[in-house]
């Protein structure tokens, strides 16, 4: 077994595991770790924990220290210098017409890397816009093609439900998401109501899809028969957040009950 701590890098980022070693370190710390492409800032987002082999990727990198004044203050600069480096590259993008849109910029801790986030429609031969970044900031330079699902992750806002994405709040991967999910949910198929701002499925019908699972083993099918107080009827709807059911009462009657407001129904075990 290996203790390991999680550390990310982003808010909602992915979580990468090092060794903390003899530093007492919990969640909500900020480190200084060495990663593949240089020494960067983190979070510590898990607790102190033990994992298998099979849970890390050797070789497991250690935790150099505990994030000083000295840290946050180079992190904070990092981030001033995050935002000139944007507005710098999108008057080159400019300059030589590429058919890109600049979406994030990120140093690495050190300097000893910027990274340029972008989106495109096709592959873009920015040879010439990285050779021009490089004259100017005079250390690596790369720049790193990202889908729409990334793009809303790294820019923000809000779904149609009115609360911030979920990709850029919580979740830390995207998980394939297919129509079935929305069919078994039972939800509209209409692209404008399941799909998030990316254009793409929304994340929420594939982590919601245990509670939906759960919702529909406790209530009745449509077409099913069940008794209530103003007599027999048939399912023709049902809503499974609100627990409710619309039953055909014949005479061209409907009526909307809650679950336990049918006389004798109990969910299949």
């Amino acid at each position: 077994m290996y203790t390991v701590v999680g550390v990310s890098f982003k808010r909602a980022g992915k979580v990468y595991y090092f060794d903390p070693g003899e530093i007492n370190l919990k969640m909500g710390d900020y480190v200084i770790v060495e990663t593949a492409r240089g020494v960067e800032f983190g979070e510590v987002v898990l607790n102190p924990r033990e994992v298998t082999k099979d849970e890390i990727v050797a070789p497991l990198k250690k935790v150099i220290r505990k994030a000083n004044p000295d840290d946050y203050e180079k992190n904070n600069e990092n981030k001033r210098l995050e935002k000139k480096a944007f507005d710098i590259c999108l008057k080159k993008i400019k300059k030589h017409e590429l058919p890109m849109k600049l979406i994030d910029v990120e140093y690495t801790f050190d300097h000893n890397k910027i990274i340029f986030y972008f989106t495109a429609e096709g592959r873009v031969d920015f040879r010439e816009l990285v050779k021009d970044l490089a004259r100017v900031f005079k250390t690596r330079i790369e720049l790193r093609q990202i889908g729409v699902r990334d793009e809303a992750k790294m820019v923000g806002g809000l779904g149609i439900c009115g609360r911030p994405l979920c990709c850029s709040l919580f979740l830390r991967d995207f998980d394939p998401i297919s129509i079935k999910m929305a069919k078994k949910q039972e939800l509209s198929l209409n692209p404008s109501k399941i799909s998030g701002v990316c254009g793409r499925l929304m994340c929420c019908l594939k982590y919601e899809s245990t509670t939906y699972k759960r919702l529909k083993e406790e209530m009745p099918e449509i077409g099913d028969i069940v008794e209530s107080d103003i007599g027999e009827g048939e399912i023709v709807e049902r809503n499974l957040v609100k627990k409710t059911v619309k039953i055909d009462v014949g005479k061209d009657e409907y009526i909307i009950l809650e679950l336990d407001e049918l006389n004798g129904y109990e969910p299949e075990e």
